[in-house]
């Protein structure tokens, strides 16, 4: 459970070099960077359901709500206890079942992208390689302060662009894959989503004992 907690929260990393010989693949490369850009920046909330496929060949469900700039709560399907939320400043992750809980700032985490405000790929946060197969754009995005630690690619349906999740892949080659289904935006969602409220960390490392 910790190394999947571990790449799930993972730091994205990698820089791109690209020659001049690729300079229209770098123009096409623009662009659809720019698009991306513009979306995510377009979305103030949204939810959606998530199926996650772990390292260890497990398969977990659940609801996952953002609010922009800072906020969002992956709220995993029973049996699982875990539940992660940023708060527009840290990312809380707790799970009574496991004693789990730990508090990140949220530029560490591999789905801040999410969050950003505004989004910018050509800064800190960088586009390594874009693909399209299948109606579908694939974005490799990584921080270029921390190279060796991972990456995690973007997907995108087109036409019209909305997001369909994102694989995350830690420095030893673990891949955790979230997909995304019955993805809405702009509704109403409550402050109380975004806040912890789970129990007190020393009652999680207790066992509720």
């Amino acid at each position: 459970m910790r190394i999947l907690l571990a790449t799930l929260l993972l730091s994205l990393a990698t820089i791109f070099a690209i020659g001049p010989a690729n300079a229209q693949g770098m123009a096409q490369s623009q662009a659809s960077t720019a698009e991306v850009e513009r979306y995510i920046n377009s979305i103030r909330t949204l939810k959606a359901r998530f199926v996650q496929s772990n390292p260890n060949g497990s398969v977990v469900q659940g609801t996952l709500y953002v609010r922009r700039p800072g906020r969002m709560r992956f709220e995993y399907d029973p049996p699982s206890q875990l539940k992660i939320v940023a708060d527009g400043s840290q990312v809380t992750m707790w799970d009574i079942a496991n004693k789990d809980f730990g508090q990140w700032p949220i530029g560490w985490t591999a789905a801040s992208f999410l969050v950003k405000e505004p989004l910018s790929l050509t800064g800190d946060l960088q586009v390594e390689k874009t693909e399209r197969s299948d109606g579908m754009l694939h974005l490799t995005l990584s921080q270029a302060k921390k190279p060796q630690e991972g990456k995690v690619v973007v997907r995108l349906g087109e036409n019209p662009m909305v997001l369909r999740g994102w694989t995350i892949i830690d420095n030893r080659g673990n891949h955790v894959n979230v997909s995304l289904q019955d993805v809405q935006a702009g509704m109403q969602l409550a402050d109380q989503l975004f806040k912890f409220d789970g129990p007190d960390a020393s009652i999680i490392r207790r066992g509720g004992n």
